[in-house]
């Protein structure tokens, strides 16, 4: 691959504490390069990026772009082509649908046409791995990698009950090897198995899940020390109980104590956030300022946000309850997916209205969290795409957080009671380009353990945006001047330049190999496939990268 050069572009770099310098970038094949010492060299290619904002390439942290929830959501949704504007083919790039559920192909074309290099789906069960890896592989541009479901899964809570957490320590690292999956996913721990079951009982974490003797705090806790203990990059993935009930604050200040000072990652935490009584909607209110308050004094809790905004999409969830509860809710259409040992699943679709109180709350609850933590590095933005809103409205999200008018506009149309009942009124922070590049990129690098990603420093990934100046932040962010995946130019002024097939990103950690028998003794004495088709082998996955554990 030919050597490239970026000259003249204002940088923002934050892991390299680079804050809107004027630098040049080379790039080597796949990979930034100092800039040569010899001053007669000259590169191969060169991009003028004078009077333009240089980026590493966007990481989206948590979103849902593969696996069986995202199949049954494309398919139960027809009635989005009508509104939508698909990817259309050229000589190419393939055609695609979008809506709230793009297809594999406009996955790819429209995470990159907006900065983006890198996505990671946030749930997929240990049994479909292989199909994820199969969808992955279909998903153009970018890199990609996903986190295994384990909060529901019958082997760990069996190890739990026993009281066997070296045996529990093993099964996840064995887990998430044949998955060839990235991080570990606790989705409602307990709760989703207890549904299945028909028991509503599991609303709190020391209520017992049926059938096993154990709880979600036992269940929380005992993957987060696993994790810790197999050094896997990223920590504990949690998807909390109550997901969406009024008074669930509650809840998630529990499992964020409940963590006892292992590392937590707690995502789409704007779903989590909701003061008020179950049983009278008219007490909804936010309770952000007491769960940020915990966060920014606890430096093992990390967040991405979920936030909603107004438009039609497509709730999809690893939280079968939950997604029974939207149903009936809403009168929509609803699917539930049961997977055997492991997960359920719940899809609806769902359109957030500025005319909702309830809805209008949800989304300034979302800024509230933005604006109320205090360091950057420790937040990430995501819409939990597609379920507060589509990853393509990470721009307007942009918007509002660098313009405090803009959003004190919109919550001046926002129904009566919405001011009253959160303080995003009160909140004039807004954030710089540096602080933009760090929740977009350079933040969800370090919280993934990613050290070849999200930076611009000699040995990373040359995945770089660059954006021409616009007094219109939004658009500005919605269409790149360029984009550059692993040293090749993919998007050229909106227009998709390669089809080629990123990386999948993968983790190994090391585990006591002797358990392996018990799992298999279990496995086929409880699962309808067997053994030896379980587990994905590098042979069957496409170009792919290991990442390494941490030390421990």
């Amino acid at each position: 691959m030919p050597s490239l050069l970026i000259t003249g572009g204002t940088v923002y770099d934050p892991i390299n504490n680079i804050n809107g310098e004027i630098r040049d970038v080379w790039i080597q094949d796949d990979r930034i390069i100092a800039a040569p010492t010899d001053l007669g060299v000259k590169a191969d290619k060169t991009i003028d990026a004078s009077g333009r904002i240089v980026m590493p390439g966007g990481i989206d942290m948590h979103c849902h772009i593969a696996g069986p929830k995202v199949n049954v959501g494309r398919k139960m949704r027809p009635e989005e082509k009508r509104y939508s504007e698909p990817v259309k083919r050229t000589a190419l790039t393939r055609s695609g649908t979008t809506g709230s559920v793009p297809s594999t192909y406009a996955t790819g074309y429209l995470y990159a046409g907006l900065g983006y290099t890198t996505a990671f789906d946030a749930a997929v069960p240990p049994l479909t791995a292989r199909h994820a890896h199969e969808e992955f592989e279909d998903t153009p541009i970018i890199d990609k990698g996903f986190y295994v479901m384990m909060g529901n899964n019958h082997y760990i809570m069996r190890q739990l009950a026993k009281n066997e957490p070296e045996r529990l320590k093993a099964y996840v690292g064995w887990l998430i090897n044949a998955t060839k999956g990235y991080a570990t996913k606790l989705v409602n721990p307990g709760g989703v198995e207890a549904w299945k079951d028909n028991d509503r009982s599991v609303n709190h974490l020391d209520d017992e899940v049926c059938n096993f003797g154990v709880s979600p705090r036992q269940i929380l806790r005992g993957v987060a020390q696993a994790v810790d203990e197999l050094g896997l990059p990223h920590s504990v993935h949690v998807h909390c109980n109550n997901l969406g009930m009024p008074g669930n604050w509650t809840t998630t200040l529990d499992t964020m104590q409940a963590l006892e000072g292992h590392r937590g990652h707690l995502t789409h935490i704007q779903f989590h956030s909701y003061g008020g009584s179950a049983d009278d909607q008219s007490t909804f209110r936010s309770e952000v300022p007491k769960l940020a308050d915990y966060v920014n004094s606890h430096r093992n809790l990390t967040v991405d946000v979920g936030q909603v905004m107004f438009n039609k999409t497509t709730s999809m969830t690893g939280d079968g309850p939950l997604g029974y509860f939207l149903h009936q809710v809403t009168g929509n259409k609803w699917f539930s997916g049961d997977i055997e040992m492991e997960a359920g699943c719940g899809i609806v679709p769902i359109t957030y209205k500025n005319k909702s109180l309830v809805h209008s709350l949800q989304w300034a609850i979302g800024l509230e969290w933005y604006l109320l933590i205090n360091d950057p590095w420790r937040i990430a933005m995501s819409t939990d795409h597609p379920n507060g809103g589509s990853f393509m409205a990470y721009p307007e999200i942009i918007a509002l957080l660098m313009d405090r008018t803009r959003r004190q506009d919109l919550l001046a149309k926002a129904p009566p009671g919405v001011k009253e009942r959160c303080t995003l009124a009160e909140l004039d922070r807004e954030y710089s380009l540096f602080e933009i590049a760090i929740i977009t990129r350079a933040a969800p690098a370090k919280l993934l353990g990613l050290t070849n990603k999200g930076h611009l420093g000699v040995g990373a990934d040359a995945d770089i945006t660059i954006y021409s100046r616009n007094d219109d932040v939004q658009r500005m962010f919605e269409l790149p001047r360029w984009v550059i995946h692993r040293g090749e130019i993919v998007v050229d002024d909106g227009d998709i330049r390669s089809n080629k097939v990123g990386h999948l990103m993968h983790v190994a950690p090391s585990y006591d190999e002797e358990v392996v028998p018990d799992i298999q003794a279990w496995f086929e004495d409880h699962y309808s496939i067997q053994f030896r088709n379980y587990p994905v082998s590098d042979a069957y996955l496409h170009k792919h990268q290991v990442v390494p554990t941490r030390d421990v």
